[in-house]
């Protein structure tokens, strides 16, 4: 899945309490990301399948290139830092 620029781009949905922790993490560490609900978008649905064993686990992040699901706020801080 392309992503628009060089930020991580997290994958969620809405209503997803995993989800908000991490972008709320994000958001007081300062870091800038790009943000795709799945349910708004059926290929980013499908691409966070493709990489999650078949199911549409939230949040997917993918950081230079690499899908991290579900992953703790502290890999993605230090990630783009």
């Amino acid at each position: 899945m392309p992503t628009r620029s060089d930020n991580p781009v997290v994958y969620l949905r809405p209503g997803c309490p995993f989800c908000s922790i991490l972008t709320s993490s994000l958001n007081r560490a300062g870091v800038t990301y790009d943000e795709v609900n799945i349910w708004d978008d059926p290929e980013a649905a499908a691409f966070v399948r493709s990489v999650a064993n078949g199911n549409e686990t939230v949040p997917t992040v993918v950081i230079g290139g690499v899908a991290h699901v579900n992953p703790p706020a502290r890999l993605v801080i230090d990630s783009v830092r």
